[in-house]
Parts: structure tokens; C-alpha cells; sequence
């Protein structure tokens, strides 16, 4: 348990009866229809930005750490593990009544060099069921949801759509039903996740990834492995045009039928036109955002809809160099992409009342 002085602290320098007040806060919206709102974190960001750390604690019930968590980070050097940062994080959400998602276990693009290695060499599992202890006992009863596995399908490259990388290479590609058993072991009362993107559109590359990621969901219950959940990241892009509504919602009752629940992981919407003015910016995101959000909201097996940050200041989402080069301007000219529900002075956008009103709905 946290003494009183440090869940003072970890609350923001105040008593939890001086926290914005919950009951009319986007989570507290989510809750009345058995879901939850929640967003990514950073260790840095909630101790150093009072507003930012008000903004998570008024808004959310669930929060996800954006990197303290992932294998190269907990474990940078072999045996060498580094929990300080999450146990903070972990702090943060006991003092203000926050759940924690647990993202991620395996991700292709943060294991470490020295793992990446060992596993090439070896071919030996006991090197995955290291890390897994490590980490699964650690927060075990803390954590409801982990995201086992992160980003597995690759579209035109391999007939079952797997994602080339050491855990394949070295295992094959039942690799996955391999993490899930092993993960059940360490985490026996978790809802264990597989966690994605790129599924919103009515593209070749996505369309396939829908039916991939299906034929996968149905491999893996066929054979019995222990996977109870799909986070759908919605990464959403301007530049893609329209939302393939019917195709996503066609695809989220079919994921349902295979008897699994779906959180909307990683919601934020890039940009594309920066040159118009912010008002109008704001609009075209929160648009686009309605149109998604009344598709999959309206899908009973959506449990929860969590923003990949909720400030513009802190996205990870920037103008590309293909924007610049289409802008003909300066780098200064973009400003920040607009694509969070609070824009970089905390204000409230369009996109944060869309959110607000598709959880009321």
C-alpha cells in the first residue's frame, strides 16, 4: 500500500477530493454502458506537466504506459531489469484509482539486441519464459489486460500474413499460440491480448489485413490457445479518405463471434492538410473520428476506447517530409498535428467533444 504522503504526491501535489471531479468525465460516460476510457502514458510527462497529469486523472480509468514496459526497455541488458519507471507509473494509477493495461510483452521493434540475438542462436523458448516471469509476476493481480503480442500481421508478404521477424524466424509461426500458453502460466487470471493496426480502411493492403488478422483469431481459438482479447489500435489518417464503415463493422462481429472482446488501443487521427486554419484542422479530425467512433461503439463486444495521448502536445504523430514537400512551407508552418482531444494548451477540441458524445450515445 502507498503511504499518504506519497499518494498525495502521485495525485498531483493534492487530496483526492481536489482532483477534478470524475463523475462527469469522459471515463465516467464509458462506465454507464460497461466500457472504459482510458489513454497512454509517459513516466516523464505525468511527473513534469501538472496539466497533463490533471487531464489523466479527470478524464480516464485506465492507462497504458507508452514504452515502460517493453522488453528493451525493462531489460535493455541481460538479467539487468529496470522497473522503477513502471512501479511509478503503478503508483500513480493506485492513488488515483486508475487501471493499467499492460502493453507490451513481445513487440518486433523493442526487443532487446542481446535477446534478439540469444533467440537467433538458440531457437530456445526458456529465454521468452524468462522475460515473461520477469515482468508477469511482477504486476500479476495488478494488471488485468496484457497485450501479449503487438503488430504480428504483415499483409503480402507470407500467405498467413505473419510479420517476419527473430520470433518467427527462430519459432515458426505457431509462436504466438506458444506466448499466449506461456503468458496464461505467469498471468493466470489476465485477459490476454493481441494488439494491431490497420483495419479502418477500404485499401488491398487493408482489406487484407482484416481477413488476416480474422484467420489468425480463428487458428488460435480452433486450437484452443488462451487469447480473450483484440486491441484494434485506429490510427486514424486523413490522407486515407473515407472509413470502410460496413467492412469495419462486418469485421467487429466477426471478431465477436469468435468470442473475443475488442479495445480501441491506440485511437488518435493524423493529419493532412495543414495549411487551413487550426478551427477548420480541428473540425476535419473530429469528423472523421464520428465517423469511426459510431461504427465500432455501436459493437457490444467494444469494452473500451483508449487515446494514444491526450494532448497534441505529447502526440507521437508529426508532419512527414511528404507533407512538408506538399505544403511548399517551412517546417513552422504545420505546427503540431491536431489529432488528441485536448489541443496543446489543454483546451478541449472538437475531437473531445465527439468522443464525449459517441460514449453517450
Amino acid at each position: 500500500m502507498l503511504s499518504a504522503g506519497l499518494a498525495l504526491l502521485l495525485s498531483g501535489g493534492r487530496s483526492s477530493s481536489e482532483v477534478m471531479p470524475k463523475d462527469d468525465s469522459l471515463n465516467a460516460l464509458a462506465k454507464k454502458r460497461g466500457r472504459f476510457f482510458g489513454t497512454a502514458v509517459r513516466t516523464d510527462k505525468i511527473w513534469n506537466d501538472p496539466a497533463y497529469r490533471t487531464a489523466v486523472i479527470g478524464e480516464c480509468g485506465s492507462i497504458t504506459p507508452e514504452v515502460a514496459l517493453k522488453w528493451d526497455f525493462v531489460e535493455p541488458q541481460e538479467g539487468e531489469l529496470t522497473f522503477d519507471p513502471m512501479n511509478s507509473i503503478m503508483g500513480f494509477a493506485e492513488a488515483n484509482d486508475l487501471d493499467v493495461h499492460g502493453h507490451t510483452l513481445l513487440w518486433y521493434n523493442s526487443m532487446p539486441p542481446w535477446a534478439a540475438r540469444k533467440i537467433l542462436e538458440t531457437r530456445d523458448w526458456t529465454i521468452i519464459n524468462n522475460h515473461f516471469a520477469n515482468v508477469l509476476r511482477t504486476y500479476k493481480g495488478k494488471i488485468k489486460y496484457w497485450d501479449v503480442i503487438n503488430e504480428p500481421i504483415e499483409a503480402g508478404k507470407r500467405w498467413d500474413g505473419l510479420r517476419d521477424g527473430v520470433m518467427l524466424q527462430a519459432f515458426g509461426p505457431d509462436y504466438i499460440d506458444h506466448a499466449l500458453r506461456s503468458a496464461r502460466i505467469y498471468a493466470p487470471d489476465a485477459k490476454l491480448m493481441i494488439n494491431d493496426f490497420g483495419f479502418e480502411y477500404d485499401t488491398y493492403d487493408e482489406n487484407d489485413r482484416r481477413w488476416l488478422l480474422l484467420r489468425l483469431v480463428e487458428k488460435l481459438k480452433k486450437a484452443g490457445a488462451p487469447l480473450d482479447g483484440i486491441g484494434l489500435q485506429a490510427h486514424l489518417d486523413l490522407a486515407k479518405g473515407s472509413l470502410a464503415s460496413k467492412k469495419i463493422a462486418d469485421f467487429l462481429v466477426e471478431l465477436r463471434n469468435f468470442g473475443v472482446k475488442i479495445i480501441i488501443s491506440e485511437l488518435d487521427v493524423k493529419e493532412y492538410d495543414y495549411a487551413l486554419p487550426a478551427e477548420q484542422r480541428d473540425q476535419r479530425v473530429a469528423d472523421h473520428a464520428k465517423q469511426y467512433l459510431e461504427v465500432v461503439l455501436a459493437e457490444p463486444a467494444v469494452i473500451g476506447l483508449t487515446c494514444w495521448g491526450l494532448t497534441d502536445r505529447y502526440s507521437w504523430l508529426d508532419a512527414t517530409d511528404g507533407d512538408y514537400k506538399r505544403l511548399r512551407g517551412p517546417r513552422e508552418q504545420t505546427g503540431l498535428n491536431r489529432g488528441l482531444p485536448y489541443d496543446a494548451n489543454y483546451g478541449r477540441k472538437p475531437l473531445y467533444y465527439t468522443i464525449r458524445n459517441a460514449l453517450n450515445a
